[in-house]
C-alpha cells in the first residue's frame, strides 16, 4: 500500500465521482452503428470518448481504434501491464425503483445507474489508480496499458478488432468480476434453437442471452377464464383479454445467466402455464417439450448436461424466446465446467428438442491461469495487505475479457458483502467501494508494474 496514492485518490472523490456520473448518462448498449467511428452504436462512441478524454486530462497517451475499442498507455518497459474494462451495457430492463438507469444519482452512498458497477465504475477507477501511481512518481518497469472495450457484453468483437491490430498485454487483470480474484472461468455455450410450424400463439421475452429474463409476455387464443383458471394462485402472472384471445404476462426475476440461481426465469414460467391451457395441439405439444426438458431447471439436470468438475457446475439459461405465426426461436446460454466440450452440449440440447434446428452456436473456452503465477499471487498480495481477507481465489461461470489472454485474470470488483444487482435492475455501485478499488488498482499497479 501506498500512503501517496492513496491520499491523492481520496482528493479527487468528487471529480471520480463526476466523470463515472458522466459516463452512466450514455445509454451505450452495443447495437450495429454504420456511421464512421461507431461500429457499435453512436452511445457506445460516445461512452469511448468521454473515457478517453478523462485519460488525455491524466497526461496518459490515448489512442481511438475506429471506434471499436480504446487504450491509453503511461509508463514505460518492454512489457505491458493491461487493465481491462468495457464501457457498453446490457439494456437497463423496466422497474427502475430508486432513479433512472442513466441519472447516475448517489443516493444514500450508492450511485445508481447501469454499468456503475459492470464495467463503468472499474474503468473510471482504473484511470484515477493509474494517475495516483504517476503523480506518487513512482518508477515504471511495465508500461501501464488501459483498455476499454465497446463490445464485451454482446460478443466481444472490440476486442478481436484489438487483438487483430494490437499486440496483447504481458500479463493483464480485468476488474470484471469478483474480489479476492478469479483465475478460473467456465466454458461458455451460446445457442439458438428454432422450430418452424404453423402457430396460434406469441410468446415475447428476453433481451439478452446472458441475463436470466424478468418479463415474458404471451398472446393466446382462449376466454380469460381458461387463464385465470389455470393461474389459480400462482404467483407472478396477470392476464387481460385482448383482440384475438388473452395477453399475459409473467413476470419473475431478473440476474446474471451465471448465476440462475439467483433469478427467477420468465420464459420458463410461462411455458409451464401455458401447458396447462387448451391450446391447439401443435402449440401444445411445442411448449410440453420444453417444459419436459427445462420445466424450471437451471443446472440441465433432465438434458443431461447436470455436470461438474473442480471449475465449478453447470449453468443453463434460456435467454431468449421469441415466438409467432411462424414458430419459436428460443437462446440458450451455458456456462460449462472446463471438461465439458461443444460437441456435447449441442448434442444433448439437439436431442432434447429434435424437432429444433440448431443454428448460430458459439463456444468461448475456459480459462485458468495458476495461483503461483507472478500475476496471481501479486495481486493476492496487494488484496490481501489492504483488506485482511485471506479468501482463496475464486471459479466463475462469467466469461470476462481475461480468458482472451493467456495470462490475465479478473481482479474485483464485486464483494461478498454487498448485494450484486448485476445486469438486474437498480444496479448500483457503493461510493467507497469505488474509491476502495482505485487504491486496489493502483496497489496493483505498483506491485506489477513499477520498480520496487
Amino acid at each position: 500500500m501506498s500512503s501517496k496514492t492513496d491520499l491523492w485518490i481520496d482528493s479527487r472523490r468528487e471529480e471520480m465521482v463526476s466523470a463515472l456520473q458522466k459516463l452512466i448518462t450514455f445509454n451505450s448498449v452495443s447495437c450495429r452503428g454504420d456511421a464512421p467511428g461507431e461500429p457499435f452504436g453512436p452511445e457506445c462512441r460516445k461512452a469511448l470518448e468521454h473515457t478517453l478524454a478523462v485519460c488525455d486530462d491524466m497526461g496518459f497517451k490515448s489512442v481511438n481504434m475506429e471506434g471499436y475499442i480504446g487504450y491509453a498507455d503511461y509508463g514505460k518497459g518492454d512489457e505491458t501491464l493491461g487493465i481491462l474494462t468495457h464501457l457498453d451495457v446490457v439494456p437497463e430492463g423496466d422497474g427502475w425503483t430508486k432513479a433512472g438507469p442513466y441519472e447516475g444519482k448517489v443516493i444514500d452512498g450508492w450511485m445508481v445507474g447501469r454499468g456503475t458497477l459492470d464495467d463503468k465504475g472499474p474503468a473510471i477507477a482504473s484511470i484515477y489508480a493509474l494517475a495516483a501511481v504517476k503523480e506518487a512518481g513512482f518508477e515504471f518497469r511495465r508500461k501501464v496499458r488501459l483498455i476499454f472495450g465497446c463490445d464485451e457484453e454482446s460478443g466481444m468483437g472490440c476486442l478481436a478488432h484489438y487483438m487483430e491490430h494490437e499486440k496483447v498485454p504481458d500479463m493483464a487483470f480485468s476488474p470484471d468480476a469478483e474480489y479476492p480474484l478469479v483465475n478460473s472461468e467456465k466454458n461458455i455455450y451460446h445457442g439458438s434453437f428454432r422450430y418452424e410450424y404453423p402457430s396460434s400463439i406469441s410468446i415475447k421475452a428476453g433481451t439478452v442471452v446472458n441475463a436470466v429474463p424478468g418479463f415474458a409476455e404471451a398472446v393466446v387464443p382462449c376466454a380469460l377464464e381458461q387463464v385465470t383458471a389455470a393461474i389459480g394462485d400462482k404467483e407472478g402472472f396477470e392476464a387481460k383479454a385482448v383482440d384475438g384471445g388473452v395477453s399475459i404476462v409473467a413476470t419473475g426475476c431478473a440476474a446474471h445467466a451465471s448465476t440462475p440461481e439467483c433469478g427467477k426465469n420468465a420464459i420458463q414460467m410461462m411455458v409451464c402455464l401455458l401447458c396447462g391451457l387448451p391450446l391447439p395441439e401443435a402449440d401444445l405439444a411445442a411448449l410440453k417439450a420444453i417444459k419436459a426438458s427445462y420445466g424450471m431447471e437451471y443446472n440441465g439436470e433432465t438434458v443431461g448436461l447436470d455436470k461438474s468438475d473442480e471449475s465449478g457446475r453447470l449453468t443453463l439459461n434460456i435467454g431468449l424466446m421469441d415466438w409467432n405465426r411462424n414458430g419459436y426461436s428460443l437462446g440458450i446460454d451455458i456456462r460449462a465446467p472446463i471438461s465439458v466440450q461443444m460437441e456435447e452440449i449441442s448434442a444433448k440440447l439437439s436431442a432434447a428438442l429434435p424437432m429444433a434446428a440448431a443454428c448460430d452456436e458459439t463456444f468461448s473456452p475456459g480459462h485458468f491461469v495458476p495461483e503461483d503465477s507472478e500475476l496471481v499471487s501479486g495481486l493476492l498480495k496487494v488484496y490481501r495487505e489492504r483488506t485482511g481477507d485471506m479468501s482463496a481465489p475464486k471459479r466463475i461461470g462469467g466469461g470476462t475479457y481475461a480468458r482472451h489472454f493467456d495470462t490475465a485474470v479478473a481482479f474485483g470488483v464485486e464483494r461478498e458483502y454487498r448485494e450484486n444487482r448485476l445486469h438486474m435492475v437498480d444496479e448500483a455501485l457503493n461510493m467507497d467501494d469505488f474509491i476502495q478499488d482505485a487504491k486496489l488498482m493502483a496497489d496493483a499497479i505498483i506491485e506489477l508494474a513499477c520498480v520496487k
